[in-house]
């Protein structure tokens, strides 16, 4: 069986002095990707959920209802 501990050329093998990988072309595509989504405002929709679920008064205890009160779903 072969073994991974032994990286080749364009392996990663750490603090080993060598020059620093760059990241691959994909890499700033995909951040610039991940940031626009980041950026992008809640939709109303969405917040308006996120508030209606604060709205809601939070109980301390087990979930499930062992507490007496019936759980998620419950009746």
């Amino acid at each position: 069986m072969a073994s991974n501990s032994a990286q080749g050329p364009g392996g990663s093998s750490g603090g080993d002095g060598s020059v620093p990988r760059r990241a691959p072309e994909w890499a700033d595509g995909l951040k610039q990707l991940y940031d626009s989504v980041v950026e992008e405002d809640l939709p109303d929709t969405f917040r308006d959920l996120l508030d209606r679920l604060d709205a809601i008064p939070t109980k301390r205890g087990p979930a499930g209802g062992q507490d007496g009160s019936p759980g998620v779903g419950g009746q």
